[in-house]
């Protein structure tokens, strides 16, 4: 029982759909809503229902800023790149090897 009364629970990262996301969105725009009243109703937290609003505004074309489509491409193109990295790299040593192996 000691042990446990001085660790913190460990909390999983929770993961929502685009279309629950769109639905929170819709729900703080609904007038006398607010960003807090509505992630208290969802047990969601504030920060995670603004950073939505924010980023649905800038979907929407109201905010500057790389939209979802733009993100997505973005994280994708730098797992691509870190993977052709890699692929250099072990290239390079390849090529080290057997150039020594050579000689």
């Amino acid at each position: 029982m000691m042990e446990t009364m001085g660790r913190k629970k460990a909390r999983r990262r929770r993961s929502f759909t685009k279309e629950f996301k769109a639905e929170v969105v819709a729900l703080v725009r609904q007038p006398g809503n607010s960003v807090g009243s509505v992630a208290r109703d969802l047990d969601l937290t504030e920060t995670a229902v603004r950073a939505w609003v924010r980023q649905a505004d800038v979907d929407d074309g109201h905010v500057e800023g790389l939209t979802t489509s733009e993100r997505e491409e973005l994280a994708r193109l730098r797992r691509e790149n870190r993977r052709l990295s890699q692929d250099v790299e072990i290239l390079k040593r390849a090529a080290a090897f057997f150039a020594k192996e050579t000689r």
